[in-house]
């Protein structure tokens, strides 16, 4: 199995997730397309959204990169916290986004780490 994949696959699902509940959120508090301001709960779902896929885009290039000159195991492993990352980061938002902090720390530390391992990897191959 090809677990870089397959982590990358999983931070896609995580995405289709947060924007299904996007969607539910906007029918919930009644707020029409186009608008994106409403009602603070449906304001969280969709700040949780954009801020995902804002990481996304850092995110999956640099797992691949990491992947392919430093080490595919320890690439899955840092995707695998970037996942969990974002999970802990959307359940810290709607409950409060006060305390998005620590899910948001974790999984930015993830790409981060990700894309200066690749960067370096990269350069020295």
């Amino acid at each position: 199995m090809n677990l870089v994949a397959f982590v990358a696959a999983l931070a896609l699902v995580e995405y289709v997730v947060i924007l299904l509940q996007t969607g539910q959120a906007r029918q919930k508090y009644n707020v029409k397309a186009p608008a994106t301001t409403g009602d603070p709960m449906f304001e969280r779902a969709y700040r949780i959204q954009h801020n995902t896929l804002e990481q996304l885009i850092v995110f999956l290039p640099s797992l691949f990169l990491f992947a392919n000159y430093v080490s595919p195991r320890i690439a899955w492993m840092l995707g695998l916290v970037f996942v969990i990352g974002r999970f802990i980061y959307a359940r810290a938002y709607i409950a409060d986004p006060e305390k998005r902090g620590p899910g948001f720390i974790t999984s930015f530390a993830a790409s981060l780490i990700l894309l200066l391992g690749g960067l370096i990897g990269a350069l020295f191959a």
